[in-house]
């Protein structure tokens, strides 16, 4: 059985000072929660300083992004050995990337081989626009996200590949997908899209998440499908009441 796993990203909120009263306050009861494993991704700039908190518990620490190259003259950039100093865990492809950044299948498809080589688990995003939505272009959308994505992945690596599927009209808008229908691409896209590039027994053993405004109401919904192994959260993750009881939801 896949271990379901709860990630938080934080996106671009908390400063420094923030974060530490955040994890402060969510630290305790999230390490009581047993089965689970569990994620926090705060911006660059408190990693360090979360990363001393974290030490020693089952809590893990994740980067939003970071660059493919190991070092160089790209700016503004994050190297994968400078987040492998504080994490074991990177986000990868995010919509908000994709639509503000640049971020394209060919750029997480190199973001992804870095992570894997540097020992880091991604935590791969795909999902459609409400357009894509709307004109059935689902199924078509995620599966080219994934095979482009994790194309010349060795078979070896795919258990260390997480995959998260958030609809972009459900990220923040307060209009979350159906349980249903996140199993079912989940079941009939993602995983079948998986299996065509490592096999039967090595898309089996990669988790799917689901994102897009879940909350501690709606989580449940989506966790009692078996192909839904946990969530990648956003603004709820914030709420320490809110992310600790999606967390304890996820438990199976």
């Amino acid at each position: 059985m896949r271990k379901p796993l709860v990630a938080g990203n934080w996106k671009m909120n908390k400063t420094v000072a923030e974060a530490r009263d955040l994890v402060s306050t969510m630290s305790t009861p999230l390490r009581e929660v047993a089965g689970v494993e569990k994620v926090l991704c705060p911006p660059y700039t408190s990693l360090m300083g979360i990363a001393s908190m974290l030490e020693g518990t089952d809590i893990g620490l994740g980067a939003q992004d970071m660059h493919w190259e190991e070092k160089g003259a790209f700016t503004g950039e994050v190297a994968p050995s400078m987040v492998k100093e504080f994490c074991r865990y990177v986000i990868i492809g995010h919509s908000e990337r994709r639509a503000y950044f640049g971020e394209t299948d060919e750029t997480v498809n190199k973001k992804v081989a870095a992570a894997i080589k540097f020992g880091l688990t991604p935590i791969v995003c795909v999902g459609e626009t409400l357009e894509q939505y709307e004109s059935g272009l689902t199924a078509e959308v995620v599966r080219r996200q994934i095979k482009a994505g994790l194309a010349g992945i060795d078979s070896a690596n795919a258990a260390k590949i997480i995959v998260a599927y958030e609809p972009v009209w459900a990220i923040g808008t307060g209009k979350a997908s159906s349980g249903e229908n996140a199993n079912y691409v989940h079941q009939k896209v993602i995983r079948p899209a998986l299996s065509d590039l490592f096999g039967a027994q090595g898309a089996e053993a990669i988790r799917i998440l689901y994102g897009g405004s879940v909350t501690a109401a709606n989580a449940s919904e989506f966790f009692a499908y078996a192909d839904i192994d946990g969530a990648l959260v956003g603004g709820a993750s914030l709420k320490p009441d809110e992310f600790v009881a999606i967390t304890k939801a996820a438990v199976r």
